[in-house]
């Protein structure tokens, strides 16, 4: 019966029904993460859809990261975004053929507003952690784990800045800059000179943080990405 229904409601659009009641079961704020989603069934009758409808509909939420599912248990919502848009940037990058430099500046501005915002709204704990990857780096026995503390003291900033868009975009722009540059990270802590300056703008960005010093720490971003773009165009030379 549902799916003799669907077929008069353009079968190949009825997914599109769920996706959006979904959506506004979340909008309406009767769905958050961690809430479990109606069985397929019930969904199905209630909105007067073929369950293959509703399958499909919970496999592209699935795919976004918006929900998951546990075997045995159901269809949850989970909000992990991080990885679905990674995926996408990384295609629509090379799709439309942007350089590495470009997706480059884009984190440059979104870095530079996370610090902003997190002079303004970092709490003694937000501090804390900052202070003590910064310890942690100076100490760090091997450039894989500096690689490793270096994207945690970018995600502690976005964190600290109050506005988890922050944090869900500049991780999936990380993500993208290592298909880009996969080694880069690795060669720069390999050089000792390199490495040793990068972490000085590391300490004077946490410093002017604590400091509450926007014009010091944006001088830092500016360096830390300096020292970036100058080892990305010497690769380019060394480049056949």
């Amino acid at each position: 019966m549902q799916e003799h229904m669907e077929k008069a409601l353009d079968p190949q659009r009825a997914y599109v029904r769920v996706v959006d009641y979904i959506k506004q079961e979340i909008r309406n704020g009767n769905l958050k993460i961690g809430s479990k989603l109606p069985p397929e069934r019930v969904l199905a009758e209630q909105l007067g859809v073929g369950r293959n409808s509703v399958r499909e509909a919970l496999r592209i939420l699935e795919i976004i990261g918006a929900t998951t599912n546990t075997q045995g248990a159901g269809h949850f919502i989970s909000g992990n975004f991080e990885i679905s848009l990674a995926e996408t940037m990384s295609i629509m990058f090379l799709l439309k053929g942007m350089s590495f430099q470009q997706i480059s500046q884009l984190r440059y501005a979104l870095e530079k507003q996370a610090f902003a915002l997190t002079v303004a709204n970092a709490c003694e704990k937000d501090l804390d952690d900052l202070r003590a990857i910064v310890a942690r780096l100076d100490r760090g026995v091997s450039e894989e784990e500096n690689v490793l503390l270096d994207k945690q003291l970018h995600y502690t900033i976005a964190r600290a800045s109050g506005n988890m868009l922050f944090v869900d975009i500049l991780n999936a722009l990380s993500d993208v800059m290592d298909l880009f540059i996969a080694d880069l990270r690795i060669d720069i802590m390999s050089e000792t000179h390199r490495k040793e300056a990068l972490f000085a703008t590391h300490r004077r960005i946490v410093e002017a943080i604590v400091n509450k010093d926007l014009p010091s720490g944006f001088e830092a971003i500016d360096e830390h990405f300096a020292l970036i773009d100058q080892r990305l165009r010497m690769r380019s030379l060394e480049t056949p």
